[in-house]
């Protein structure tokens, strides 16, 4: 049950970090795994957590339903660089390409290590980038 009504603003937000964190290490248990696919799935989703984390710092409670992470940066009053922008919609893709059938079985097929690892520096930069503007 969603108990975020009943948290600070403080707390929501370290709800939404906590739970990117978490997600973050099982991305990188998934790819220690070989499970690459569901690796940067779930990098995208923290990824999304920290933007709803900085949503809830500076808009509050009615975080956005969306997964479009660049979408939700302009919603969270962000103006992400060019590289950042390009990042964002391009991890938002994982989300996308997983979820839906018709997409994951050529996506799985473009999931190397290489492809992986390549994309998880992506991700890890959108999150120190992130982590940066929530603790500004």
């Amino acid at each position: 049950m969603w108990t975020g009504w009943l948290m600070t603003r403080e707390e929501l937000i370290q709800y939404w970090v906590d739970s990117s964190d978490s997600n973050y290490q099982s991305m990188i248990n998934m790819y220690n795994s070989g499970e690459y696919m569901w690796c940067l799935f779930v990098g995208h989703l923290s990824v999304e957590k920290l933007l709803k984390a900085y949503y809830a710092k500076i808009m509050g409670r009615e975080i956005p339903r969306t997964h479009d992470l660049y979408k939700l940066a302009l919603r969270c009053g962000l103006n992400p660089s060019q590289t950042r922008k390009d990042a964002l919609q391009y991890v938002t893709l994982f989300n996308i390409e997983v979820r839906y059938e018709g997409y994951r079985r050529d996506f799985y097929k473009k999931c190397t290590r290489e492809f992986a690892e390549k994309n998880l520096q992506r991700i890890e930069e959108l999150r120190r980038w992130l982590m940066e503007e929530i603790n500004s």
